[in-house]
């Protein structure tokens, strides 16, 4: 699998008009996947460690792999067709019932999250990554930008 995967963290979150611009990557390439507001905030929330009152939907889904003594192994982004990318789960049980390693289909955004609160592993085909285009310095002047942001809204200590 080494050779046919590339791993690669969340490197931004940015809001859009239609959702939430995800931007994943390494050190070699990053990209984006657009997802809505909910689950960009879903993975914003989860980025920051933000504690919440009651548990979301993704929450939820980890508690119950949790009680079924289910452990999420890692996400694969396994496909992209016409922007729209696609993804694998797989989960690794290992309780009363056996061993068992289950793969689901899902969406990336939905992966990501679960990845993310479970510090698993997201990974996207190399087909796929070779395909899709380099967001890097999209990234890096967006960033650039809301740092410049940042620092012009601060108090100004010398006055």
């Amino acid at each position: 699998m080494k050779n046919d995967v590339v791993l690669v963290l969340v490197k931004g979150v940015m809001p859009t008009s239609n959702g939430c611009a995800v931007f994943l990557g390494n050190e070699n390439k990053t990209f984006v996947i657009y997802v809505d507001h909910f689950v960009g905030h879903a993975i914003q929330m989860t980025l920051d460690g933000v504690k919440k009152e009651r548990p979301l939907t993704h929450d939820l889904i980890a508690h119950i792999l949790t009680g079924l003594g289910v452990t999420l192994d890692h996400v694969v982004i396994n496909d992209v067709n016409e922007g729209t990318f696609f993804a694998r789960i797989l989960l690794r049980m290992d309780n009363e019932l056996g061993k068992k390693i289950v793969e689901l289909d899902a969406r990336p955004s939905d992966s990501t999250v679960l990845a993310l609160q479970h510090q698993r592993p997201i990974f996207v085909a190399r087909q796929v990554f070779d395909s899709v285009e380099d967001m890097t310095e999209i990234l890096e002047r967006v960033l650039r930008q809301q740092a410049e942001k940042s620092d012009e809204e601060k108090p100004d200590e010398d006055k």
